[in-house]
């Protein structure tokens, strides 16, 4: 039996849709009529979602973190109340009240139905659920405590958007500085500063060296700018694509990481998010190379991730996982050490879950440093090159008044 996404007409010739499950689209058309309507349409959903995610993916619709969070937490609830996963499901997707999200665990169930696991039905759909998430759930299900791990994985979901709303955050406030900023420059630079000079320039009067410069600069936004924008873009397009190759991938992420501020953050970010993903692998009884493997998989440096490989590489050959870890240069010796001790008690899962916690302790206190130091130095530079360009414009004409004034 699989999940049919349909579209009908009705007496009154409205429109419905919906999703039936059926063995066939004949059934479906078939029950469409005894209620009544005239079928339009009728696809398996599961079909669909493919081809969606086939697509190109900027016209895809996703599936926010917080709404796979809620259904995978609901998932939790129902399952942990004794009700078999085709129940849980069914009861998920009927409180539903997004199409595509409906549509997908509909999909799973049908798949459930037929005899597969629910992870292997999950597996149907990557652009929705990770590596990370049906594997956990395939531990969970061999262990007997799916429960759990469904509520691990929520709450990992949430704390995982939390830092991605943290960073952007961050960031709104000096992109609209920088962007105000820009502006109003170039509105001095285009508008403002040629017609003042074009007066000044009928009075054959000698024009300060600040001024000259900025008229140099306004006269080159005004020729090339559009040409300069078109040539900048078509270099982030190239760099984008060659940052494709693996190698040069690699080499950039690394230098990334040196950068002053930037390098922190981006390293904070991966390391937090590597401990606390094997964190909930270990603690779901998944094995330590699996673990591993996974949780290098939801990395976004690439650097970091290869040196992760390497690590397991290394564990799969006997050596701890704290040397491992040591060996990549990668990542914080107070992560090392709470490895180091978690491996030695036994309490592997609880120190990663520790040291997680503590690298986002410290990136919130980074993020915090950084924004009390980058918002007034971004204030500062915008103040200063405005004021330069107001006195540019001010020189000329305090000049010609003195001449005047003689």
């Amino acid at each position: 039996m699989a999940a049919f996404e349909y579209k009908a007409l009705d007496a009154k010739g409205k429109n419905k849709k919906g999703i039936i499950e059926a063995d066939t689209a004949k059934q479906v058309r078939q029950q469409l009529r005894d209620k009544g309507l005239v079928p339009i349409e009728v696809n398996q959903a599961s079909q669909k979602d493919k081809q969606n995610a086939a697509g190109f993916s900027l016209f895809q619709a996703k599936v926010s973190a917080s709404d796979l969070a809620l259904i995978t937490r609901q998932l939790a609830t129902l399952v942990g109340s004794a009700l078999t996963i085709e129940a849980a499901l069914l009861a998920v997707a009927e409180q539903c009240d997004k199409p595509k999200l409906k549509r997908t665990i509909m999909s799973i169930r049908s798949k459930v139905v037929e005899g597969y696991s629910l992870a292997e039905g999950m597996q149907e759909f990557p652009h929705i659920f990770d590596h990370l998430f049906y594997s956990m759930v395939a531990a969970g299900e061999k262990s007997g405590h799916l429960d759990e791990v469904l509520n691990r994985l929520a709450d990992y979901t949430e704390a995982r958007q939390a830092t991605k709303s943290q960073l952007r955050q961050a960031m709104i406030y000096p992109i609209m500085l920088i962007t105000v900023g820009v502006l109003i420059v170039g509105f001095l630079l285009t508008t403002v500063l040629p017609d003042i000079v074009k007066q000044i320039a009928k009075a054959d009067q000698a024009l300060p060296a600040s001024t000259e410069f900025l008229l140099s600069v306004s006269a080159y936004i005004t020729n090339y700018g559009f040409i300069t924008a078109i040539i900048i873009l078509l270099s982030l397009i190239v760099t984008q694509r060659a940052l494709k190759k693996p190698a040069l991938r690699i080499r950039f992420d690394r230098a990334l990481l040196n950068l002053p501020v930037i390098g922190k953050v981006i390293l904070g970010v991966n390391t937090a998010r590597f401990a606390r993903t094997l964190s909930i692998l270990t603690s779901s009884a998944v094995p330590i190379l699996d673990g591993m493997k996974i949780s290098g998989d939801v990395l976004t440096n690439l650097y970091i991730k290869h040196g992760v490989k390497e690590a397991a590489d290394n564990v799969r050959e006997g050596a701890s996982l704290k040397g491992s870890l040591e060996q990549t240069k990668i990542f914080p010796a107070m992560m090392l050490h709470m490895i180091g001790s978690g491996e030695k008690s036994g309490e592997l899962e609880q120190m990663l879950k520790r040291s997680a916690d503590n690298q986002d302790n410290e990136l919130d206190a980074q993020l915090k440093m950084t924004m009390s130091l980058l918002s007034p130095l971004i204030v500062a530079l915008m103040a200063g090159m405005v004021v330069f360009i107001v006195m540019a414009i001010l020189q000329p004409i305090m000049q010609m008044n003195s001449l005047v004034g003689i």
